[in-house]
């Protein structure tokens, strides 16, 4: 082989090698909490990280989320999860069977408000995802006299909102003329916003969500939907419902 085209190697090598590293580097790993509980259901502790990498020169987003659990049979389990600004984990047996699970909200960061809901169980040794209740169907748009109806799909129940207050506004924007619909509008359901354990009547956990439909942008506020959730026989089961006006101060 010629002295210049083994120099050529040698040197595409090292810079390829210099390249992963600094990519390696540039990933800056970050742990958000860390707790130690036996969630394998083997009596011996194991430690479970909620982490993220942040981008190189900001750190108020992260592009990887993921679970990595320490596990007490010396194996690490890794569970992915989506991009966000924000995560929070918790550890709560929410399937009772006598063992945590790994709950964890990502919020997404967007004008919405949403957040990401992951809920996974390591009994045995296995990862299994028991998935988070999906937020509510609703039927939701204006009528005609600066007024507003929801209606849970559900449950099939109706609600009924009152927007006088927002008169001067809707007219402004052309939504009404002389307080009829310029033409038919649906209201913004969005998904949830929040979703936070709750004790149930029987003492075990479960999960409230909070739901928020919005009129023409998603800073008009009309309403909270909140809805309870028990896991029951391997699925969610909704338990109970709340719809709150919003009302600006």
């Amino acid at each position: 082989m010629k002295k210049e085209v083994l120099l050529a190697i040698v040197a595409f090598f090292l810079i390829s090698t210099t390249v992963v590293y600094a990519i390696e580097e540039n990933n800056k790993i970050i742990t958000i909490s860390k707790e130690s509980v036996d969630i394998t259901g083997d009596g011996k502790a194991d430690d479970i990280l909620l982490r993220g990498v942040a981008y190189e020169d900001e750190d108020s987003y992260l592009k990887e989320i993921f679970v990595e659990v320490a596990a007490s049979n010396e194996k690490n389990y890794k569970i992915p999860l989506e991009s966000g600004a924000r995560a929070g984990l918790k550890l709560a047996d929410l399937n009772h069977d006598g063992l945590k699970d790994v709950f964890v909200t990502v919020e997404t960061g967007g004008s919405g408000g949403i957040i990401l809901n992951y809920l996974y169980t390591l009994k045995d040794f296995v990862i299994t995802d028991l998935t988070v209740p999906e937020p509510l169907e609703m039927d939701a748009h204006f009528l005609n006299g600066y007024k507003a109806e929801i209606v849970v799909k559900a449950t099939g129940k109706s609600y009924l909102f009152n927007l006088k207050d927002r008169k001067k506004y809707y007219k402004k924007i052309g939504l009404y003329v002389k307080g009829k619909l310029n033409e038919p509008t649906e209201l913004m359901v969005n998904a949830f916003s929040s979703m936070e354990l709750v004790p149930l009547n029987d003492g075990k956990l479960g999960l409230k969500g909070i739901q928020r439909v919005a009129g023409i942008a998603n800073a008009d506020t009309i309403a909270y939907v909140e809805s309870t959730w028990a896991h029951v026989d391997g699925k969610w089961k909704m338990i109970g419902i709340n719809v709150l006006q919003h009302r600006d101060n």
